[in-house]
């Protein structure tokens, strides 16, 4: 009879800490989908060409207090890497019917997005204002994403819906 008891004990126990984790977890977005929908107006189906839209620290800001979900290519200018980068970008906005923003590396430095991505050349998925993922030129496991468009399509859709 003891043994029962110890037993409906650790069953009631089990119960209380995994319904608690559950609410805990759903409460704080543990199990949410961590990928971002691009917001309407950088949608352009069978009519984008692939081309970028500059973007300035000053219109970067608006976008994020906007809340918008959005791609940007972050250019270094002049380097191999970026121009592969930028190609493989333009050709997955096209394919995906996206519009894509474009920055230089030297405004990044002057806005929030700085406090994110530190290398360059590289790519970023914002999601309600807020960086989401981004290419990092210092990690091994981003560099197929530099080198291979198949590689990049994975990586960016692993951020996009």
């Amino acid at each position: 009879m003891g043994r029962l008891k110890i037993w409906q004990l650790i069953a009631l126990l089990i119960v209380v800490v995994g319904g608690t984790v559950l609410f805990v977890g759903l409460a704080s977005g543990w199990f949410a989908d961590k990928r971002a929908e691009i917001s309407a107006e950088y949608l352009c189906g069978d009519s984008c060409d692939g081309e970028y839209t500059d973007l300035s620290v000053e219109d970067y800001d608006k976008l994020v207090a906007d809340k918008k979900s959005f791609v940007i290519f972050v250019d270094q200018g002049g380097c191999t890497t970026a121009d592969r980068l930028e190609g493989f970008t333009s050709d997955f906005a096209k394919a995906k019917g996206i519009k894509v923003y474009k920055i230089m590396f030297e405004d990044v430095k002057k806005s929030s997005l700085h406090d994110s991505v530190k290398y360059y050349p590289s790519v970023v998925v914002v999601s309600n204002g807020k960086p989401l993922g981004w290419l990092r030129a210092d990690e091994d496991e981003d560099s197929n994403a530099y080198n291979r468009y198949d590689s990049f399509q994975e990586w960016i859709n692993k951020y996009l819906k």
